[in-house]
């Protein structure tokens, strides 16, 4: 388990800064993320996991476009706290749905579901699930339009 968790700890801190796309997704599947065709994720890219974990916990569908610094919490803890027995740490899944588009900066919580087609505009913090076709933004993420599905071809 130990190695396991330093080659997931290095594979992440190289995807986060090699400069090709291809090699960056490469990086990422070799840390058990499930990431589907013809996927763009931007550079300094942050996975925020628990390392010992070996469950997927992160699903990209196809033609998702992820924009630089965007973060993804899907393990939140106090770690050593003195208040750790007594607040909630959270552990779930993020989703991320076909022809999605994450704007620069995003926070994604865990357990939240991006919808397809749905955009999260830049620096905004999503907290919930965000519905098939809309944009959201903000903090917290809140609706700001749906996506004018009639034009996607």
């Amino acid at each position: 388990m130990p190695l396991l968790k330093f080659k997931k700890k290095v594979l992440k801190l190289i995807s986060k800064i090699i400069p090709g796309n291809g090699v960056r997704i490469f990086l990422l599947r070799q840390c058990g993320y499930d990431i589907g065709k013809e996927v763009y994720i931007g550079e300094d890219i942050v996975i925020i996991d628990d390392m010992k974990d070996p469950v997927n916990y992160l699903t990209i569908g196809d033609r998702v476009a992820i924009s630089p610094r965007v973060t993804f919490v899907i393990h939140s803890r106090p770690n050593w706290s003195r208040i750790a027995d007594v607040v909630n740490s959270k552990k779930e899944p993020i989703k991320i749905k076909e022809d999605a588009w994450i704007g620069t900066g995003a926070v994604l919580l865990p357990g939240v579901e991006i919808g397809r087609g749905a955009v999260v505009g830049a620096n905004s913090v999503v907290t919930q699930n965000v519905p098939d076709y809309t944009v959201v933004g903000g903090v917290p993420a809140h609706k700001i339009k749906k996506v004018p599905i009639e034009k996607v071809a």
